[in-house]
């Protein structure tokens, strides 16, 4: 495997992880998908174009090169499920519709997948897991913000349409709920844009498994609605006259993640 993250180093103690921004696909994922699939339409398209700013707010960011498709890096590795329901795992089966993903008997095989584990997953998380405990050594604490994006409306996996901005802190274990009221009250100021807490959307694996309070590492996830931002239809542009006003919130949204752990953490 070649290029498998991109990671920048910032200088606060943010670091924003993107997990389902990659398009690249293995040849063997490549050759078995079937054709409705080809076009990647499960992927979180463009976020680190929406989140080009976090550079000047000087946060840290992690994303990732090669597709969900290939393996699902908001999944744990041993495959446990996140969500009751309809869901996918760490090897997708089926698309977010519930269609299979690949073709019969075409799927990426054991030995395949084995090697997807361990030079694709592995990696992602050993940088997250190392600038966390460097943001935590240097500041005495770190905050992660795990940024995705859905089609607002998936009927096999939730009913009508999704809020703009879903916020998750797995029910409030993966930060401090004083840190998550704030988050809410930025976007409720927003009064364009709709919003919730752990609802359909309560945090992945990267914010259920890093986020510890206690240990004084506090884990947001963002599902950010892709109305707000692009044409969620294939090509899947994006739309900086959508963009823009988007980006407002989330720049508030990051802004206050430091803000909180400035004041939290006053020394």
């Amino acid at each position: 495997m070649d290029k498998v993250l991109n990671f920048k180093q910032g200088r606060v103690p943010l670091l924003i992880s993107m997990p389902h921004a990659g398009v690249r696909l293995t040849p063997a994922v490549q050759a078995g998908l079937i054709p409705e699939a080809q076009s990647l339409p499960d992927t979180d398209w463009h976020i680190p174009q929406l989140y080009e700013f976090a550079q000047a707010l000087g946060a840290s960011t992690l994303a990732a090169e090669y597709s969900r498709f290939v393996i699902d890096l908001n999944r744990p590795s041993d495959d446990k499920p996140l969500y009751v329901g309809a869901t996918t795992g760490l090897y997708p089966a089926t698309l977010f519709d519930g269609v299979p993903l690949f073709r019969e008997g075409l799927e990426p095989s054991v030995e395949e997948r084995t090697r997807y584990l361990e030079q694709v997953w592995t990696p992602y998380h050993s940088t997250l897991q190392q600038e966390l405990a460097r943001l935590k050594a240097e500041f005495g604490y770190a905050l992660l913000f795990d940024a995705h994006s859905i089609r607002s409306v998936i009927p096999h996996l939730f009913e009508g349409q999704l809020p703009d901005f879903n916020l998750g802190t797995f029910n409030g274990a993966s930060c401090d709920p004083q840190l998550a009221n704030q988050l809410e009250a930025i976007c409720a100021r927003h009064t364009d844009y709709s919003h919730v807490l752990n609802g359909r959307f309560k945090g992945g694996h990267i914010t259920r498994h890093y986020g510890n309070p206690a240990e004084n590492i506090h884990a947001v996830q963002l599902e950010l609605g892709q109305r707000t931002y692009m044409e969620e239809i294939e090509p899947f542009r994006y739309r900086p006259d959508l963009a823009t006003p988007t980006q407002v919130v989330l720049k508030e949204l990051l802004q206050g993640l430091l803000d909180w752990g400035q004041k939290h953490y006053q020394r």
